[in-house]
């Protein structure tokens, strides 16, 4: 005899939305694509809120390297495969969440099937993953589609949801205008135009674009997953007000500072063209020191 019911399950939920709302939830299909640093936390806070229906892309292994930040992390998942840990995990929340796995991860040649029949896509790709990302949001804006990106930034978060009839990603971003790491220069100005954690990292070298590898905390990682999980909740239920690109907003838990960003024509904007510039020039300051030869 099954221990679960779904509805006394997330009852507590209630009160802060209607009986009827929850019905809406269980009924919602949410895509996630990327499992690892904010990805499962996405997945599992989203299943809480009531969630049931989700499509799964990650291609990845649980390794050390992963401990600081990821839900799916732990000695005993140490070689599993990540989208396989969150499967049980999830389904440890609710036993009757339908889940359509891509262990694969998304291509060109699933991204249809990834986004068939999906209410809302949550980014959870890692933050070097540009050609795919950039794919699936295109593919979302022809859809008409919901999505979202939560960049997790120091020891905070910033958000950016792009909706239809609105801004696309590639109309923010801009990044076919350039090549190369300044790709992920770019990514990384329009994820973060209030730069909130600019005044904290301690050790630049640990950003590094060759290696495909920078600094990470947990906070971060669960912050992005609460303001995904109310965006998310707002999308879906067609309720409170969504900022949609070229809005957004950053939250950092260190600083305790909130700045709600507004960059029209994206990063073709005056200020994230010096932006963009000002962090390339520290990069490279970075890369040239005496320290780096």
């Amino acid at each position: 005899m099954s221990l679960f019911n779904y509805y006394k399950a997330f009852d507590r939920t209630i009160g802060w939305i209607t009986k009827e709302e929850l019905e809406v939830l269980k009924q919602k299909r949410v895509a996630i694509a990327g499992l690892g640093g904010v990805g499962g936390y996405h997945l599992l806070t989203l299943l809480r809120l009531g969630v049931t229906k989700f499509h799964l892309a990650e291609m990845d292994v649980v390794e050390l390297a992963n401990f600081n930040r990821q839900a799916c992390a732990s000695v005993s998942k140490i070689g599993q495969e990540k989208i396989n840990v969150l499967d049980q995990l999830g389904h440890d929340i609710n036993p009757e969440a339908d889940f359509k796995l891509f262990p694969e991860g998304v291509h060109e040649g699933n991204i249809e099937s990834f986004l068939d029949g999906v209410d809302l896509y949550v980014d959870g790709l890692d933050f070097f993953v540009l050609d795919i990302r950039q794919k699936i949001f295109q593919a979302c804006d022809r859809k008409n589609i919901p999505s979202m990106t939560t960049a997790p930034l120091g020891m905070g978060a910033s958000h950016l949801n792009f909706l239809p009839g609105q801004m696309s990603f590639d109309q923010y971003f801009c990044l076919d205008d350039v090549t190369g790491d300044d790709r992920f220069i770019k990514f990384m100005v329009g994820v973060s135009p209030a730069m909130l954690q600019r005044g904290y990292l301690v050790d630049l070298s640990r950003v590094n674009f060759a290696q495909r590898k920078g600094p990470s905390t947990p906070m971060a990682c669960e912050l992005c997953a609460g303001i995904a999980g109310t965006e998310a909740l707002k999308i879906l239920l067609n309720r409170g007000g969504v900022r949609a690109a070229p809005k957004g907003f950053q939250f950092d838990a260190y600083r305790n500072v909130m700045r709600r960003t507004w960059r029209p024509m994206g990063n073709r904007n005056p200020f994230q063209k010096i932006l963009f510039w000002l962090v390339k020039r520290i990069l490279n300051k970075k890369t040239i020191s005496p320290e780096a030869d």
